[in-house]
């Protein structure tokens, strides 16, 4: 028997994605050195699909059609390495490996060359909607060869989330391009909970909102233009209560919050690149914030601020609704900001990224799905060369009917001593971008006068220096 797709590594992702492989319609291999886990994949297969789970990678890997397609889903870093070192020697020129986790991209770019040697095909493919996304239809951001990826297509496009029936999966682009489009999905990801959490700070802290109150606000902004996978989880985060306090559980939950690291990659790379990040930035750095508990806990004894807190006798719809406004803002310059970096970094890395493609295949099955996908989707269809989505007509007006309420919005958070500073690195990423002159005229002088580093004039072209003191 030959199987059409095989995948190594049979943990939650692994064993979730091979069976929806084999729901429809696709023989499938999963291969995982735990005996346990290679039996429980046979085991939970839908009655009348074709799978087999083995622990030999000799026998996995004489099993699969030829030209084989392998998906490796094993942590990034060396435990790819290990397992392309153990595979590689097995496969056969024309055969294609696929890397599905988060691996940083220059890592995807190393391994593409080293298996072309080889005459093997490497795929970075980022994926995003979770185990359940997994299991029932993600969103996928391959990239690689071309020509190769009509060998993937047809297991692809029938496992991927759909919306108005297209499949949310495409070619993305040459060498890294997936794991690159997915390393921004995840940046763009970090803003918006930001975004999420300081709004709910916002609410509870500086307004006195009830948890039942907050979690009915979130619930009813999942049916307005805020609509969105993030938005609609954070309502169920708020009702769910604790076992063993009978409190809302997330009051429970320690405010020390981990990460493992793409939104930083997002960062660093951005500024590589010189394209400006801050929505994304600000939520990497209140990550970094929130480890200083013992630190924060001191500061608060004796720092003192303008907080006095505010206990609502009733919501506030009034402000609800500037706050509406100002998330959906703020959550907008935050897609803006990933899809200028997706431009800059297309042209940098030769990868041939279309905009219009990336925001369709991120409308289902991914983390950061939104309604507003479709409509910046549109934008970059019409105009594939867009440098900005604030540019866009549509959009660009949106905004600046909504900009007093961020505005307001930004004045009652500074008003209570409550930091949302992904609101403000928002509003001061639109202010500094309509504006047509920047104080960095200033700047040029400084770094002339005491390094000279030179400047330009806006009255005759050249560089100049002066002697300024």
């Amino acid at each position: 028997m030959e199987y059409d797709f095989g995948i190594v590594g049979l943990g939650v992702m692994g064993r979730n994605l091979l069976l929806n492989i084999a729901d429809h319609g696709f023989s499938a291999v999963g291969l995982d050195l735990d005996p346990a886990k290679a039996a429980a994949f046979e085991a939970e297969a839908t009655l009348g699909t074709t799978v087999k789970g083995t622990t030999s990678i000799e026998e996995f890997v004489a099993s699969l059609q030829k030209p084989r397609a392998v998906m490796l889903l094993v942590p990034a870093g060396k435990a790819v390495d290990a397992a392309l070192a153990s595979l590689t020697p097995l496969l056969e020129p024309g055969d294609i490996v696929i890397d599905g986790g988060n691996s940083y991209f220059p890592d995807t770019d190393r391994r593409v060359l080293a298996l072309r040697e080889m005459n093997l095909h490497f795929f970075g493919m980022g994926i995003s909607g979770g185990e359940k996304g997994a299991r029932f239809g993600p969103s996928m951001m391959p990239g690689g060869d071309r020509q190769a990826y009509e060998r993937l297509r047809p297991v692809f496009e029938a496992v991927a989330a759909k919306v108005d029936g297209e499949p949310c999966v495409t070619y993305l682009g040459n060498g890294s391009a997936g794991n690159y489009v997915k390393m921004v999905h995840n940046g763009i990801e970090y803003g918006i909970m930001q975004l999420l959490a300081e709004t709910y700070d916002l609410l509870k802290r500086g307004l006195g909102y009830s948890d039942e109150a907050l979690q009915q606000l979130f619930q009813s902004w999942n049916t307005t233009e805020v609509q969105s996978f993030l938005v609609e989880i954070t309502g169920q985060i708020l009702a769910k209560k604790d076992d063993l306090t009978g409190q809302r559980l997330v009051s429970m939950i320690s405010d020390w919050a981990r990460q493992k690291g793409t939104g930083k990659w997002t960062s660093q790379n951005a500024m590589d690149l010189q394209v400006p990040l801050p929505c994304v930035d600000m939520a990497v750095t209140m990550r970094d914030m929130s480890a200083y508990k013992q630190e924060r806990i001191l500061a608060a004894q004796q720092l003192a601020g303008v907080f006095a807190p505010t206990n609502a006798a009733e919501n506030d719809p009034l402000f609800e609704k500037q706050l509406l406004n100002a998330f959906y803002f703020a959550m907008l310059v935050t897609y803006a900001q990933g899809l200028v970096q997706l431009r800059v970094a297309s042209h940098t890395y030769q990868y041939d990224l279309q905009l219009a493609e990336v925001a369709k295949i991120w409308r289902g099955g991914c983390i950061i799905r939104a309604a507003c996908l479709e409509d910046i989707r549109q934008a970059f269809a019409t105009s594939p060369d867009l440098p900005n989505l604030l540019l866009d007509a549509a959009i660009g007006q949106d905004l600046v009917r909504r900009q007093q309420d961020l505005r307001a919005v930004v004045k009652t958070a500074i008003d209570k001593g409550i930091p949302v500073p992904g609101m403000m690195a928002s509003l001061a990423y639109f202010d500094a971008y309509r504006s047509e002159t920047l104080p960095t005229n200033l700047i040029q002088a400084q770094r002339d006068y005491f390094g000279a580093h030179t400047y330009e004039r806006i009255d005759q072209p050249g560089v100049f220096h002066t002697q300024w003191n």
